[in-house]
């Protein structure tokens, strides 16, 4: 019999794919960082819009159709937003008949309009630097369309309940049995609970619903570690300059009512350069193609694990239960210069040098389709193995690929 966290075999729709997503070891970088605990990732970019905003997109839209907000045929969803709640919405929307204006800033990867467009949205982008309760942000721009398109509706992921309830009626409950169900062995000791969950705040209602469920019904004692942009307020005053922070999905520079601060145990305040550097190391190390925040939170969850408390309560210990969200997948930001200086092979590797000899030693005489190359980061590579800082590798010829 199928539980509630188990996935259909056969989908109706697209909307079925929504949630029930894996909880993943990333034993790989839990070893090469000196941790003895179970370093488990929820991968909510297998939900079908590609990330952890789809919950909130089918429930805010469920609720508001019980509701009487939304009537097929009229409506008009109208959304400000980061990118992957418009993601999402524009995803249930496509599948339920409403017409769609998502309104995001500048700063949101072109990949996010694209998808939008995709899935029919209209798209308004608002100027990055607009203060949130200026009437030129997202916000402001998502109000002023409200009062003027006819069926105009705002579901405001800032301010609905049902934002928060996503997570505490379904992420929650699905870590939760997930944990739970996973029985403890020799070779993978587990403690049968949460005991560390490490989520970023946006909106807060990711890490407000599942905070609530987890210390509520499951282990008060939980260690709720919350993280956050530095340039972000969603953490408490600071002394650092309000906004410049690069990563999309976390952080704001107000605090949405959703936010709930009450299960909330400490803050780790996460740098641009660490973020991005960490997205690929969970790529390249774990095989998981991550977006940005997901690194936000595996680096904070690292520096937390790390200190002289988490270490000692937690990291260095066999069995305890560290739960790390990854919000949405690298599909969004590939064009962006993060993802693609880390790309970018350091050093030359012995294997290309290989390559390009064996493509050498065994070419044809003639080849009126031209030859093969070794392509790295978009351009073709010879034969010539200079030193590399010190490493055998080959020279990139500057010539497009």
């Amino acid at each position: 019999m199928q539980t509630p966290c188990e996935r259909r075999l056969i989908f109706d729709d697209a909307l079925d794919g929504i949630g029930r997503t894996p909880l993943v070891r990333l034993d790989r970088m839990a070893k090469a960082h000196g941790l003895k605990c179970n370093l488990l990732a929820k991968a909510e970019f297998y939900s079908s819009g590609g990330s952890v905003k789809d919950r909130i997109a089918k429930r805010m839209v469920e609720e508001a159709e019980k509701q009487g907000r939304l009537i097929p045929g009229k409506s008009v969803v109208i959304e400000p937003t980061s990118g992957n709640t418009g993601i999402g919405l524009a995803l249930v929307c496509a599948i339920k008949g409403y017409s769609c204006i998502i309104v995001l800033p500048e700063k949101m990867s072109l990949e996010k309009e694209l998808t939008l467009r995709a899935l029919g949205a209209e798209i308004v982008r608002t100027p990055t630097a607009a203060p949130s309760q200026s009437e030129d942000s997202n916000l402001g721009v998502a109000l002023r369309l409200e009062k003027s398109i006819p069926g105009g509706v705002i579901l405001d992921q800032y301010k609905n309940p049902n934002n928060p309830m996503a997570h505490e009626f379904g992420t929650g409950p699905e870590i939760i049995h997930a944990i739970t169900a996973t029985k403890s062995t020799e070779a993978q000791p587990s403690s049968g609970k949460v005991d560390v969950l490490v989520a970023g705040a946006g909106t807060g209602g990711t890490l407000s619903g599942l905070s609530k469920v987890i210390k509520t019904t499951h282990n008060p004692a939980c260690r709720v570690v919350g993280v956050d942009p530095v340039g972000s307020v969603l953490a408490g005053p600071s002394k650092d300059k309000i906004g410049g922070y690069m990563v999309e999905g976390i952080g704001y520079d107000f605090v949405p009512e959703v936010m709930n601060y009450q299960y909330v145990d400490s803050w780790v305040k996460t740098e641009d350069e660490e973020t991005f550097r960490t997205a690929c190391e969970i790529i390249r190390q774990e095989g998981l193609l991550v977006g940005g925040s997901s690194g936000a939170l595996v680096c904070a969850a690292l520096r937390f694990l790390k200190s002289q408390e988490g270490f000692e309560k937690y990291g260095n210990v066999a069995g305890q239960n560290v739960v790390v969200m990854l919000p949405d997948n690298i599909r969004n930001y590939m064009s962006k210069d993060w993802f693609l200086e880390g790309t970018q092979p350091k050093v030359a590797s012995k294997l290309s040098g290989l390559i390009c000899q064996a493509i050498e030693q065994t070419k044809p005489a003639e080849s009126p389709n031209g030859q093969p190359y070794l392509s790295n980061g978009g351009v073709k590579v010879t034969v010539e193995q200079p030193k590399i800082n010190g490493v055998n590798g080959v020279r990139a010829n500057g010539v497009p690929s």
